[in-house]
């Protein structure tokens, strides 16, 4: 497992990492390193985006995230269960037990880790990924944790803790734009229900086929036009 832990000796160091402003070796020593530090744990500093969570859909094969920001939405596949996670984070639904991104929750908060930040740093293959970013406070000291996660339950950690969510302007420039269609399907949601003679037994036309049909791969499908059909 990719993990690349810094230990942070003084505050403007700490503040200098929040910013994602530390971008080389020299500023990485002077924060005090404690493990090597991987070539994503340094070129992630650079362009990055901030994005958020618009909606989670429901398809035939998982679910839809879709994220992004004013200028451009774009969709990652993940699994039922995790799409159903995000969701019910983001309406903050009462559960009777703890589910797996609940318990993580509970560990981190045990152990004195809170999460950072999420970023969405790469699209190969059709498969996103991404690095999850924890902070842990305690009398030891501060220490700040990168670790290489799916989208999937990074995105469901971030959503759980109010993190805030990042996307590499690399990735941001591959993907295809789905504004339009989240607009419609927003739309259609909205819309008040067909009369009652109107009614049709036949369901609807998708406004996307490949809302119906995601590939996904490792949990992670391709945006729709890009990766792997």
């Amino acid at each position: 497992m990719n993990v690349a832990v810094w230990e942070v000796n003084t505050p403007l160091c700490y503040q200098c990492f929040k910013k994602f402003q530390c971008s080389s070796l020299n500023t990485l020593a002077h924060a005090g390193k404690s493990a090597t530090v991987s070539q994503s744990g340094i070129t992630m500093k650079n362009s990055v985006i901030p994005i958020q969570v618009f909606g989670v859909i429901p398809t035939n094969r998982g679910c839809a995230v879709f994220l992004g920001n004013k200028e451009k939405t774009f969709t990652i596949y993940v699994e039922n269960s995790v799409g159903q996670a995000i969701a019910m984070f983001m309406q903050s639904t009462p559960k009777e037990r703890p589910l797996t991104h609940d318990l993580i929750g509970h560990i981190f908060q045990a152990l004195g880790v809170s999460v950072e930040r999420v970023l969405i740093n790469d699209l190969k293959d059709g498969t996103y990924f991404a690095r999850l970013i924890l902070k842990q406070d305690n009398e030891l000291g501060r220490k700040l944790i990168e670790i290489d996660a799916r989208p999937s339950d990074s995105i469901a950690l971030a959503v759980q803790a109010k993190a805030p969510l990042f996307v590499s302007k690399a990735v941001m420039e591959q993907v295809e734009d789905m504004s339009e269609v989240l607009k419609k399907l927003n739309e259609m949601q909205n819309s008040p229900p067909p009369d009652a003679e109107g009614e049709s037994d036949s369901a609807p036309p998708s406004l996307n086929p490949d809302l119906d049909e995601p590939e996904p791969e490792d949990d992670e499908g391709p945006p729709p036009g890009k990766g792997k059909k």
